[in-house]
């Protein structure tokens, strides 16, 4: 029952990873199994298969062409900052971003991007653009187009994988609660997307053996009680 049990939340985990395939900037999540002995009444070498976190696959994602302005994907190790659902510092490596109504630079889903200073805010442009230093400059309305004024820069970080864990939110942030310094060796090209790490072949074959995986465990669990069924019509019998 432990080891099915096991193999359901590693399903789990699984079938989410292949949920977000199409997620940009999406870094898919690891199980491992491992063996635990069993405490309590018989034999030392009694064991549990239970699945733990293997963590988050920090491997980088496919990197792909879209010619809008506003997609940034970053190069090599490193994440965006952005403002999370907590109202705390996390980070991400999606970059299809938005401006609203308001000027403030968000992600697709609506999270403020953020500067050093704060969230980024842009005043009224007829054309934005991010430098590979995360340096974001516009031409303002009723400006001249080449009167490009510089308003900030994003802020882009680059600390250990070790140190970082994955919300339930998909975002990444520092174990320890804290904040990240800004990394000016971090890139980012601009017209451009990052793809989800997760590979699908690999995914859907380890969706197909989980499943292999839990049979074999119903089947251990139903040859049991055959077996004490089988036991007890002994003892009555004889």
């Amino acid at each position: 029952m432990t080891g099915a049990k096991q193999i359901m939340q590693a399903q789990a985990v699984n079938n989410h990873n292949i949920a977000n395939i199409s997620t940009i900037g999406f870094r898919a999540d690891a199980v491992s199994f491992d063996s635990q002995p069993i405490y309590g009444p018989g034999y030392p070498t009694r064991v549990n298969a239970v699945a733990g976190d293997a963590g988050t696959d920090f491997s980088a994602g496919t990197m792909e062409a879209t010619g809008r302005d506003l997609d940034i994907a970053v190069n090599g190790k490193g994440f965006i900052a952005i403002k999370g659902t907590d109202g705390k510092e996390a980070y991400t490596r999606a970059g299809d971003l938005r401006v609203t109504p308001t000027g403030a630079v968000t992600t697709a889903s609506g999270l403020a991007v953020l500067t050093e200073s704060g969230p980024l805010i842009i005043p009224p442009s007829t054309t934005v653009s991010i430098g590979g230093d995360g340096t974001v400059s516009v031409v303002p309305q009723g400006s001249a187009p080449f009167a490009v004024t510089q308003v900030d820069r994003i802020k882009l970080v680059n600390p250990s994988t070790a140190d970082l864990q994955k919300g339930d939110d998909g975002l990444l942030r520092l174990k320890n609660g804290g904040k990240a310094k800004a990394d000016d060796s971090v890139s980012i090209s601009s017209g451009m997307l990052e793809s989800s790490n997760v590979n699908a072949a690999q995914s859907l074959i380890s969706m197909i053996e989980l499943q292999r995986l839990y049979e074999f465990q119903i089947k251990s669990i139903n040859s049991t009680d055959q077996n004490e069924q089988s036991a007890e019509r002994m003892m009555l019998t004889s």
